[in-house]
């Protein structure tokens, strides 16, 4: 499913035009991503809790050539 599969669903559950229920689901989106990205944690009960986590830096590879990459923090 992706975000025209979304927008149709919810258009179609609320009885909006496909333009309110995309921005209506824009909005929620535009929300959880602000919160997110001031270190607020989501929570919202029956469906998931996100939050940002905070790795410390690794090294890897690259899958094409092998060659060793750092990835930072």
């Amino acid at each position: 499913m992706n975000k025209n599969d979304i927008i149709a669903k919810v258009a179609q559950a609320a009885d909006l035009s496909q333009a309110d229920a995309k921005r209506a689901l824009e909005a929620v989106l535009g929300a959880i991503t602000d919160a997110l990205a001031s270190g607020q944690e989501i929570r919202l009960v029956n469906f998931g809790t996100f939050l940002v986590a905070k790795r410390k830096a690794s090294e890897g590879r690259n899958p094409r050539t092998g060659e060793k990459i750092k990835i930072a923090a």
